[in-house]
């Protein structure tokens, strides 16, 4: 029995899987089970900040599993005592308390603003304004917070709480926010909404309203922290500073594991009991996630801008040989969203999967999420794959 077809009769049909079985990955090259080669622009939906397998990486959580592989959050390891105090010191923030994944981030990240917002003004101060088009994971309260429609049909009752204003309309979030909403939530690149980046004046003004009305402010980095946006956290490239930032994905190189980051005014909310992840912190993840904000250093993140410019200006080319239109290129550094005219976003991926590249989509945008550390060589021959792709479909 082939991988196709085993999955599909054993695997819970929740994914809508593309017709493609990867079995080995190196750098920004992957394989399927009939030996066809992909550049990967995908990252695991940017999650393998360093490609498949990178060398480095791989020596240290593979050591990390020869050592010591798990101990419970009764004791205390290196490894996540090193991690929170990397993530501590690159990011400004004070705590780190580990995880899962981004959607269990953002539920410590609700429970901790809540209990802030308790201490602060009452039990009343529990509500938390979000965003229209963000999308937050698919766990109960992260999903109650996501401001699409569509991920919340079948899933009633939700937990109470959350309302959703219009992003970039900061008239929205002033009629929403009153004395009982204890945080705003913001993605400041809305991924699963369509690659928007927020703009500067409306984030200006959210982390305004943030101060004059002691609301916390939520940075839901869970897909464009860790470098994707070039630099190292996307509130950087902003000017801002989040009391609470979540963050995941890209993290762990390729390993599930979630942060939240706490400031100044929220580093002592949670107290022992309050929260807790059994699997938080594994020693080997957090090997593997130090490796990956290690190679983030100047040089790394220099990297990122400088491939998101080539990569942005070619598929600009591409789109307007074969169209004569110039195209919507949405996102921050390598996280890169794109209108193509005439075709669907699902049809330029299906023509990406024939031609050896492998794309995602947002709504019905085209995404793209390379490895951060895509080689100059990787970069020309995705694009060169994209371009075939691209000609296949006019």
């Amino acid at each position: 029995m082939d991988i196709i077809t085993r999955d599909r009769q054993y695997v819970a049909s929740t994914y809508g899987r593309f017709p493609v079985a990867l079995v080995k990955g190196r750098g920004a090259r992957c394989w399927d089970s009939e030996g066809k080669e992909y550049i990967d622009l995908t990252s695991g939906i940017g999650v393998n900040s360093l490609g498949f397998c990178d060398p480095e990486w791989a020596e240290a959580v593979s050591g990390q599993l020869t050592t010591l592989q798990h101990t419970s959050n009764l004791y205390y390891t290196g490894p996540g005592a090193a991690l929170a105090e990397t993530l501590c010191l690159r990011s400004g923030m004070r705590k780190a308390f580990f995880g899962n994944s981004g959607a269990e981030a953002n539920e410590g990240a609700v429970k901790a603003a809540r209990k802030w917002g308790h201490a602060r003004r009452g039990p009343d101060c529990h509500n938390i304004v979000t965003l229209k088009g963000s999308f937050h994971g698919r766990t109960l309260a992260a999903l109650a917070a996501t401001g699409q429609d569509q991920f919340h049909k079948d899933f009633h009752p939700f937990p109470a709480g959350f309302s959703y204003a219009e992003p970039n309309d900061i008239s929205s979030l002033e009629s929403l926010a009153d004395g009982n909403t204890c945080a705003v939530m913001v993605e400041f690149v809305q991924g699963e909404g369509g690659v928007r980046a927020l703009d500067q004046s409306y984030v200006d003004a959210v982390a305004k309203l943030c101060r004059e009305r002691d609301i916390l402010l939520i940075g839901d980095e869970v897909q464009t922290g860790i470098g994707r946006v070039g630099t190292l956290f996307a509130y950087e490239r902003y000017g801002v500073k989040p009391d609470i930032v979540t963050c995941a994905k890209g993290l762990g190189g390729g390993l599930p594991i979630g942060a939240i980051l706490f400031g100044e005014k929220t580093e002592t909310t949670l107290k022992p009991g309050d929260h807790a992840s059994t699997f938080g912190a594994n020693p080997a993840v957090c090997a593997g996630a130090l490796v990956v904000l290690n190679r983030l250093d100047d040089d790394g993140l220099r990297h990122v801008n400088e491939t998101s410019k080539i990569i942005r200006s070619r598929l600009s080319n591409i789109v307007k040989r074969y169209t004569g239109m110039e195209p919507w290129i949405g996102g921050l550094g390598l996280m890169i969203g794109m209108d193509v005219p005439y075709v669907s976003a699902k049809e330029v991926v299906s023509a990406g999967i024939r031609h050896g590249a492998l794309t995602l989509t947002a709504r019905d945008r085209l995404r793209l999420l390379p490895p951060l550390n895509i080689t100059p060589e990787e970069t020309e021959e995705a694009l060169r794959r994209l371009e075939k792709a691209g000609g296949s479909l006019v």
